[in-house]
């Protein structure tokens, strides 16, 4: 058998940046287990999976398609960087001619278009929630296991995505941020009980209005991810977090990997987030097996 691989550096525009993903075009189905197989063969953070949901169906013509994401060691809800790359892939290698893209997925349908030298992502929107207790796994977790002794402002959580979201204090700029230093191994002795899928850092940005509202990193070794360069799916809690911290819909932000990558951000009304990214392909092949 002979599947079409592509790799895709999604959230940048320039080579060896942003987040990885390999995306793999499905003829027919493909065994249950060979998704995981994959996934763990290509080793990203994740490897996406279009499918045809209709015979007649072209890669080239169509504007539906079935979608899923693997990381090396399980099945995710929702991807941000590999849907973009997903519909990279169909934009600019096969030359899909229609002017918006509906991937049918575990999150429900999601939306990819092209604006100029974007493509714009629509993606659920995530409320977080304060957490007051002290006591609370996810509150050691954060303030040990992550961040040690330096101040945090707020913690929320988002039960919708199980993923916690840290604000160190506005005192600390971009710099603190990309130079701490976690060990998200340990993350996974800290937190045993299934209620954590990841963990959001998360400082204030520029203030005068230039430059970046926010900045983030993201470690998920609950699904096999220590940390993760660019995320999407991060990004629809962090919109959602810090268009009320800052009274603003329209926002740019940055994840502070070491690859790094930068997404334009638009709250809409309708509990929904257009998040828009660049990409860059930078291998085509063929899996075979």
């Amino acid at each position: 058998m002979q599947i079409p691989i592509f790799t895709v550096d999604a959230f940048t525009n320039r080579p060896f940046s942003g987040n990885p993903a390999a995306v793999c075009l499905l003829e027919n189905d493909l065994d249950e287990d060979l998704h995981q197989k994959i996934a763990a063969e290509m080793n990203l953070s994740e490897t996406a999976f279009i499918r045809k949901l209709k015979p007649g169906d072209d890669f080239t013509k169509s504007s539906c398609f079935g979608l899923r994401w693997f990381t090396p060691a399980s099945e995710v809800p929702l991807c941000g960087h590999a849907t973009l790359a997903s519909a990279a892939v169909l934009f600019h290698v096969q030359k899909n001619t229609n002017s918006v893209l509906t991937f049918v997925t575990l999150s429900g349908e999601l939306k990819a278009r092209q604006v100029k030298d974007h493509i714009v992502l629509d993606l659920p929107l995530y409320t977080t929630y304060p957490q007051v207790s002290q006591n609370f796994i996810h509150n050691r977790l954060s303030r040990k296991a992550a961040v040690g002794d330096m101040v945090v402002q707020d913690i929320r959580y988002s039960p919708d995505t199980k993923k916690l979201l840290v604000r160190l204090s506005d005192t600390y700029d971009r710099s603190v941020l990309e130079n701490l230093k976690v060990n998200a191994q340990h993350f996974l002795s800290a937190e045993k009980t299934g209620k954590l899928k990841g963990l959001i850092l998360t400082v204030k940005g520029n203030s005068s209005g230039k430059g970046h509202d926010f900045y983030s990193r993201y470690f998920a070794p609950w699904v096999g991810v220590l940390e993760d360069p660019v995320t999407g799916s991060a990004h629809a809690v962090l919109s959602s977090y810090w268009s009320e911290q800052l009274g603003k819909k329209e926002m740019l932000a940055f994840q502070c990997s070491r690859r790094g990558g930068e997404l334009k951000i638009s709250v809409r009304g309708d509990g929904r987030v257009d998040i828009a990214g660049q990409t860059a392909v930078v291998l085509k092949g063929n899996l075979t097996f």
